[in-house]
């Protein structure tokens, strides 16, 4: 029996567009490892076994019957996923940037397996960076976010495993696959999601019976959210990106957290907020006491039980731009993300999967989905907060230095937001429209502003 794709792992697949490709990003900047890109190729290569999905591919069923299937691609050319690139000298940033951003671009084939990675030489300071690639309908699990993960270390010294030998089972056919699709509609007809004939040939079609699934809920959010305020984050969006980066220390947010209360996400916030203000400023838009930028900001959050996993929060949060004070900024954003604010801004992570009709594989993709799933009236930009791990992590005995996240736009949304700590330092990934918001350097250039304003108001 074939497996076949989740209904929110195809819906990933239905609602993208050829403007906003869906695949969640990130670059790696590692010391060179003692076997420079071969060590990575060979570790990817070793460590392919552990992510079985990464060699299969999404194969449709005839008359769109039911949801697509997951096949072993038996034509498997790791040399077509995993490509070398290398910068001219002297491997600055903004080169590297420059050649994420044209990545950034790029759909997946549909064809082959879900992801890409790339291994780009030639960055100054002896570096090497890791661009990755992956479809959210290709990963399983809110902490699993791509290949890049299963390549990092503890221990610089590990080895990489001996590669393990790989027989792709036989593809079933067309007739095969109808077959069994009548089967599972006789035996669980619940299972077979309608909704897939009608996404493969009319997007508005899935998008009325998504809103039709959850319709009370849906009218619930449109009463008691108004929506988001105009804002030049809104426009049409084209297939070209500029991807930019921003860094904070995590000593800073602490000690700004610990002098006037709240939480870090809730100081990083605030950083985001004067800095959006300043953007807005040096565009000569109009800022008053009362403007404000609305996110959506999907938030992480462990449970103290062994074994309770992770869970997710979204609120739409608007973010006070009009407010000059960074204090004042910072209490009004720590008492909105008490979900005690407005009634009716905060959507918990249970309402989002049920307005959508399906369960969040990510905590980046999740806010790339939410933005698929709610009215893009309802927010400006969506706001992306993963924790890392604090100590050295390391890929073929490279050490890890920076991780930035390249979270997806949806249609309308000019720039995305996904930040991601690590090692004692807080890293920004701002993905934008090229030509609707092609000064995206100018909001990341502020972040170091805003921090060291908010560091000032701690003593």
């Amino acid at each position: 029996m074939v497996e076949r794709l989740s209904p929110l792992e195809a819906s990933f697949l239905y609602l993208e567009e050829p403007a906003t490709p869906m695949h969640v990003g990130g670059v790696l900047v590692l010391e060179t490892p003692p076997g420079g890109l071969d060590a990575l190729e060979a570790l990817v290569e070793a460590r392919l076994a552990l992510v079985p999905r990464y060699r299969q591919r999404v194969v449709e069923v005839p008359g769109h019957l039911a949801d697509p299937v997951w096949v072993d691609d038996r034509e498997f050319d790791l040399a077509y996923h995993l490509r070398r690139s290398a910068l001219p000298r002297p491997g600055t940033e903004a080169q590297l940037l420059d050649l994420v951003s044209r990545l950034a671009s790029r759909p997946l084939d549909r064809n082959r397996p879900l992801w890409e990675a790339y291994l780009i030489d030639g960055l100054s300071g002896n570096r090497v960076a890791v661009m990755t690639k992956t479809h959210p309908a290709l990963v399983d699990g809110l902490s699993a976010i791509d290949i890049g993960q299963v390549l990092l270390d503890v221990d610089q010294a590990a080895a990489a495993p001996e590669p393990v030998d790989w027989q792709p089972a036989r593809a079933p056919g067309g007739t095969e696959l109808v077959l069994q699709a009548l089967d599972e509609y006789v035996r669980r007809p619940s299972l077979v999601v309608g909704a897939a004939r009608a996404a493969a040939t009319d997007l508005r079609s899935t998008a009325v019976r998504v809103g039709g699934v959850a319709g009370g809920l849906l009218r619930a959010v449109r009463s008691t959210v108004l929506p988001a305020p105009h804002s030049p984050l809104n426009a049409p969006v084209g297939r070209a990106r500029r991807v930019v980066v921003a860094r904070a220390r995590i000593a800073d947010l602490e000690r700004v957290r610990a002098t006037h209360g709240g939480t870090v996400n809730d100081v990083l916030l605030t950083v985001l907020t004067g800095a959006l203000r300043e953007w807005l400023l040096s565009r000569g838009e109009p800022v008053v006491a009362g403007t404000s930028v609305r996110a959506l900001v999907p938030v992480a959050l462990q449970d103290d039980e062994p074994g309770s996993g992770n869970r997710v929060t979204s609120h739409l949060v608007d973010l006070p731009v009009g407010e000059p004070n960074p204090r004042v900024r910072l209490a009004r954003l720590g008492y909105a993300m008490r979900g005690v604010g407005v009634p009716g801004r905060s959507v918990t992570a249970d309402g989002l999967i049920a307005l959508t009709g399906f369960a969040p594989p990510t905590l980046h993709a999740l806010g790339a989905r939410a933005a698929r799933g709610l009215s893009r009236r309802l927010f400006n930009l969506v706001i992306t907060n993963v924790p890392g791990p604090q100590v050295p992590l390391y890929a073929a005995g490279g050490r890890m230095l920076e991780v930035f996240p390249v979270v997806p736009l949806a249609r309308g949304q000019g720039v995305s937001i996904g930040m991601t700590s690590y090692n004692g330092s807080v890293f920004f990934g701002f993905n934008a429209d090229r030509d609707s918001v092609g000064d995206v350097d100018v909001l990341a250039d502020l972040i170091g502003q805003q921090v060291a304003e908010l560091v000032e108001t701690a003593g």
